[in-house]
């Protein structure tokens, strides 16, 4: 009798200590909404309050893709090269990493600015190669100079090889790739090229259209000031955002999502938990 006594006690002890804490745990919004998230690596950081909002594997060392064009045009923009320079795409200039495909033919002739249009709206890799290949040096003082403005920038387990992120050699985390978007974002060109959804060139006698690569640019509820997206085997589907939400600046990095459309997902996710959050909520996040 003392026995079933003592089972009775100890069971309501549990249900009054233990079951509402865990009830309160998972009707916090920050567990429910981002448990689901697919980026096998994640940062979420509330600019205002400097504050990290949410992370997973934030500093795993991983390949890139096309994150690194955004590099490659905050080198291109920063060395003060003549933008309505005419280069023109080489042999050079083609995939021999991936043999991907491109529109821009062998012997397009472009503005310098035409093809850092391309390079970050439609993530052309021939324009970003042809950037590379034009820096004075070559290619090889482009690469050079990438990596000095990432150790600048405090991004200290960020190596690029090359301008274009064919190669999966070219790595970083999600850590160092905030860093990255917060300078990139406070260039009016990168934010205006990012975000552009169309533009055409001339070659030959025919007209070429190109389309963001980020479908989320379409959505006139994303309030993006920035974005850059990326693929490779090795890397996944990657994306990197500075979007505004509920008034707040917010840098948003998904690396290796699996799924052609997963790191989208993962962003409209966030926004939406960002966008359900109280002013209290976020406060206590941004605090914790």
């Amino acid at each position: 009798m003392r026995l079933s006594a003592f089972r009775t006690l100890l069971l309501l002890c549990l249900t009054i200590f233990t079951f509402p804490a865990q009830a309160h745990r998972d009707q916090l919004p920050h567990a429910a909404r981002l448990a689901a998230l697919r980026s096998s690596a994640v940062m979420i950081v509330d600019l205002k309050s400097q504050a990290v909002l949410h992370e997973k594997n934030a500093h795993a060392v991983m390949p890139i893709a096309s994150l690194t064009k955004l590099m490659t045009a905050l080198v291109v923009l920063e060395a003060k090269q003549d933008m309505k320079q005419k280069l023109t795409i080489t042999r050079a200039d083609i995939d021999r990493l991936k043999h991907s495909s491109s529109r821009l033919q062998v012997g397009t002739t472009l503005t310098r600015r035409d093809m850092l249009h391309l390079a970050l709206m439609s993530s052309e890799n021939r324009a970003a190669s042809a950037l590379g290949r034009a820096y004075p040096g070559g290619t090889r003082r482009f690469v050079k100079a990438m990596n000095a403005r990432a150790r600048a920038l405090g991004m200290k387990d960020t190596r690029y090889v090359e301008p274009t992120g064919l190669s999966s050699a070219n790595v970083s985390t999600p850590s160092d790739l905030a860093k990255l978007v917060v300078a990139a974002e406070k260039n009016p060109t990168i934010r205006r090229y990012s975000t552009d959804r169309r533009f055409s060139i001339r070659q030959g006698k025919a007209t070429t259209v190109y389309s963001n690569t980020n479908r989320l640019t379409a959505n006139a509820n994303w309030g993006i000031r920035l974005q850059k997206t990326g693929y490779i085997s090795e890397a996944g589907r990657c994306m990197v955002l500075y979007a505004v939400v509920r008034k707040r600046p917010t840098v948003m990095v998904f690396l290796d999502a699996q799924g052609k459309f997963s790191h989208a997902a993962d962003a409209n996710r966030v926004r939406a938990w960002l966008a359900r959050l109280g002013a209290s909520a976020l406060k206590q996040l941004a605090g914790r």
